[in-house]
């Protein structure tokens, strides 16, 4: 089955929009860990078990499509495909935070929705901040780690990453609650997304090259600042980015990316024509890729 007629769909399908709710893989998988959460006591031991029991409850359903009729299984597989990435939300958010900046609460209340940091008191500077550091970060999440587990590993692939990244969202160890439970899930996650967000870093330095912005200065920052983040990960493509727009990111009393620069409006759309181009790139790679894979199955 050609993987990449399964891709184009897939993209298609996700920039008509997002599965309903009540249907969506995702939504499911959430329900599935809040459930096991609940039920299993908070060590580090759960926390591999509901990785684990997770995955396999969503992964071995795939196998059986794979016996249905050839429309039928790229149908299928096109759906849940879509369902591993995000290209259409990962742009609409920052677009959205941009067109209420001129109301400060819209603006804060809208990013909140794609931050985890308090930003009730952030300054319209900061918000713009946040909305650029959430679309580059998750360039990785959203995009390039799950199509580059399908590439290679196939729709299972894809799926065992949003299981993990959708675990890490949950229950990683961000504070006292999760710190046991969520150390395996949140320890996987940064395994995962390594090699992928040093090749999306990577992609951000060659779209500046593209779209003519600072490139040198792209690829500069993302070697001196992409390990201030705590995250292992966060940091290439937000650095790549800082160093695109000639602009400092910043999270307040975390990290500051990058030299000093002013942020505008302007700015959130200088870093969506880099994801998107981005995206672009990484998209032409893989369908590259594959083509030099010819014994390789989805």
């Amino acid at each position: 089955m050609n993987f990449l007629i399964i891709l184009f769909f897939a993209i298609i399908l996700d920039l008509i929009g997002e599965l309903p709710t009540r249907i969506h893989p995702v939504v499911w998988i959430g329900k599935t860990i809040d459930f096991l959460y609940v039920r299993l006591p908070n060590k580090k031991i759960s926390g591999v078990i509901i990785t684990f029991l997770t995955s396999i409850l969503y992964i071995i359903p795939l196998y059986f499509i794979a016996f249905l009729p050839m429309f039928l299984q790229i149908i299928l597989y096109s759906i849940i495909l879509s369902s591993t990435f995000s290209i259409k939300l990962l742009i609409k958010y920052p677009l959205e935070v941009k067109k209420r900046l001129d109301d400060i609460e819209s603006a804060r209340k809208k990013v909140s929705e794609i931050v985890s940091r308090d930003t009730s008191e952030l300054s319209r500077t900061q918000i713009i901040s946040a909305a650029i550091e959430s679309l580059s970060e998750n360039i990785v999440d959203s995009v390039v780690s799950p199509i580059f587990y399908a590439l290679f590993f196939g729709i299972y692939g894809a799926v065992f990453y949003r299981v993990v990244n959708t675990l890490d969202a949950m229950i990683g160890y961000k504070n006292k609650e999760y710190r046991e439970i969520g150390w395996f899930p949140a320890k996987l996650d940064d395994i995962l997304n390594f090699i992928p967000a040093r090749i999306t870093g990577m992609l951000i330095v060659f779209a500046s090259l593209l779209l003519n912005m600072d490139w040198r200065n792209s690829f500069k920052i993302m070697l001196r600042d992409s390990k201030v983040p705590d995250s292992p990960n966060a940091g290439y493509p937000m650095a790549a980015t800082a160093g695109a727009l000639q602009a400092k990111l910043e999270k307040p009393d975390h990290y500051v990316l990058g030299d000093d620069g002013k942020l505008n409006e302007n700015s959130i759309d200088k870093a969506v024509r880099l994801a998107v181009v981005s995206i672009i790139l990484y998209l032409a790679i893989v369908s590259a890729l594959f083509s030099s894979l010819i014994t390789y199955k989805l």
